[in-house]
């Protein structure tokens, strides 16, 4: 009989398990160490039957087995700390090098825009060539201007609101919601505002490196379409 499995069959009677290379409490489901695993098969030996002595070889192979078991979670525990610092690092060195963008004008993903005396430049995604339609709305969905960018060919196709409506009057300053179709479609097209980056931060995991834009808000950085 090999000295786990003598020392397994007594574990069971105290209400304890022997899984791989650790003892565990039934009850608790607590995990002991390498040391109290030695301490238990210490007093195996001590209570051992005299007539069928255990085999000193296969102990002394199974205890190897066990230590080199021990060393594996160690290294693994290192390694997983090893990986968390790198990407602690990574993170903290994709926030530094995007603080050069403070003050630089980006093209991201929006639907509205914000009017604050100024023309507000923008651009739309177009799926298939041909006219696109830019329609701007106020924050009673009623229409304010359409812009006509006439027929452009598949990509990303600039616009510019001057700030007045159909009628050639100013608007009020303030937030308008902005659309795009083209070809007749009714689809919306994607669509994008141009906008100074204020501020850099990092929101988690979920969405990393992400940049804080004048009139829009936080975009994550992987979103941006175009540095000016």
């Amino acid at each position: 009989m090999s000295a786990v499995s003598s020392l397994s069959t007594n574990l069971s009677a105290s209400g304890l398990s022997l899984t791989g290379s650790t003892v565990t409490s039934t009850p608790s489901g607590t995990t002991m160490s390498q040391s109290d695993f030695l301490q238990l098969l210490t007093t195996q030996l001590t209570s051992q039957d005299p007539t069928q002595p255990m085999d000193n070889s296969q102990m002394a192979s199974e205890l190897a087995q066990f230590a080199q078991v021990g060393s594996l979670q160690n290294i693994e525990s290192s390694l997983q700390g090893m990986s968390s610092n790198v990407n602690s690092g990574m993170q903290t060195s994709q926030v530094l090098s995007s603080a050069s963008l403070v003050g630089r004008n980006v093209l991201v993903p929006a639907n509205t825009l914000t009017y604050s005396g100024s023309a507000v430049s923008g651009g739309v995604n177009v799926a298939n060539a041909g006219d696109v339609v830019v329609t701007i709305k106020d924050a009673n969905g009623n229409t304010v201007n359409t812009i006509d960018l006439g027929t452009q060919q598949s990509g990303l196709a600039p616009f510019s609101w001057n700030g007045k409506d159909a009628s050639g009057n100013t608007v009020a300053n303030g937030s308008y919601t902005i659309s795009a179709n083209n070809g007749g479609n009714t689809a919306a097209l994607t669509t994008y505002v141009a906008g100074s980056v204020t501020g850099v931060g990092y929101g988690g995991s979920s969405t990393g490196t992400y940049l804080q834009v004048a009139g829009i808000g936080g975009v994550p950085l992987s979103q941006v379409a175009q540095i000016n």
